[in-house]
């Protein structure tokens, strides 16, 4: 038993056992068993994973899609309210323009109206101005029975005209 003294064939025979055990217990096929169902579990993992994937990017297409709508509606708003403003605007100056318009007329008819005034004022003041001069005038040149005569005719000449 002198091959037992080389270590290389100790180790051969070591190795021989050792690969013969395991073909009796049936490692190999153990092995192959479980790198087989980590491969399956892999393989799920990784479908998983791309169904997720899948998943988030239809849900970031949908939210640029809402994201887009959105923008787009703001900007619809954005344009109607400018437009709103515009027109609110325009209305706004209208009604300035109209109630300038009425307030200059209503001043241009006191002012009509204050002329008037004024001028049936002087008018009525000539008038009494004259009178009171045609009364005095008359009252220097009319004798007392001349007044008495007018009197009576005017009196009559009166009650002619309304009747």
């Amino acid at each position: 038993m002198d091959f037992l003294n080389n270590t290389n064939i100790v180790v051969a025979i070591g190795f021989v056992i050792f690969v013969a055990v395991l073909l009796y217990f049936r490692v190999p096929a153990m092995i192959t068993r479980m790198l087989d169902a980590r491969a399956v579990r892999i393989k799920q993992e990784l479908d998983e994973a791309r169904a997720l994937r899948d998943e988030a990017q239809t849900l970031l297409a949908g939210f640029e899609r809402r994201q887009k709508e959105v923008k787009s509606q703001a900007e619809d708003i954005v344009t109607a309210a400018r437009a709103e403003a515009e027109k609110a605007a325009e209305a706004a100056k209208e009604d300035i323009r109209n109630s300038v318009a009425r307030r200059m007329k209503t001043a241009t008819e006191q002012i009509a109206a204050a002329e008037q005034s004024a001028v049936r004022q002087i008018k009525d003041q000539a008038v009494s101005v004259a009178v009171a001069a045609a009364a005095d005038v008359l009252r220097q040149q009319v004798k007392p029975a001349d007044a008495d005569r007018l009197i009576g005719q005017a009196i009559s000449e009166v009650g002619e005209k309304l009747h």
